[in-house]
């Protein structure tokens, strides 16, 4: 079956960048897990940089998650603050230390030594593909999409600035190349098909 073919790749494409993380985390005394909460945390929104979004975005349980930010707090390599408005929530933001880690380990080399023997039009290709098999599965598990705010239902464009429709404030430029927890993908033809 040719759908089940697809899975295998994909399968083993994973353990070989699972297996690349696992050494290059090693070396300077991590998990890939430590890697994923600090990635995840480098992309995401000032509305999902908390305790349960990176639980949610990994699929990973609330103490997994708790511990690997207690490493990694201790590590220096981020650090958290009170939410404003909720004093019972912690946003979590990367250091300078941790911000230079997620640069330095980021893409994984093996990678982009195979990414560079290939042509432009075939990675373009690939990741649309790969970005219609995520929507479908999502969209199957029932799960969040997490996307960039830009491609959100609710991304707005006023005249001075953007803005976020769900939550009516105002969003930075940066805000707009992040990820978010609240995205709403606006519709997609391959995926929302019935």
């Amino acid at each position: 079956m040719h759908e089940l073919e697809t899975f295998k790749l994909i399968e083993r494409i994973s353990a070989l960048l699972r297996s690349e993380e696992r050494r290059k985390y090693a070396t300077i005394g991590l998990q890939p897990v430590h890697g994923q909460v600090l990635e995840y945390l480098a992309r995401c929104n000032r509305y999902s940089n908390t305790h349960a979004a990176v639980a949610e975005y990994l699929g990973l349980t609330k103490g997994t998650v708790s511990q690997s930010i207690q490493v990694l707090e201790r590590k220096q390599y981020l650090e958290k603050s009170v939410d404003a408005l909720d004093g019972r929530i912690f946003h979590l933001t990367l250091t300078a230390a941790g911000k230079r880690l997620i640069d330095e380990l980021k893409p994984l080399d093996v990678f982009k030594q195979a990414e560079s023997r290939i042509s432009r039009q075939e990675v373009d290709s690939v990741g649309e593909a790969l970005q219609n098999a995520l929507g479908l599965l999502q969209k199957v598990n029932q799960s969040k999409s997490f996307g960039l705010c830009r491609s959100c239902h609710y991304f707005q464009v006023e005249q001075h600035h953007y803005q976020c429709g769900l939550t009516e404030q105002p969003l930075d430029r940066d805000d707009t190349d992040k990820i978010c927890r609240d995205h709403l993908p606006t519709p997609n033809p391959f995926i929302d098909r019935e």
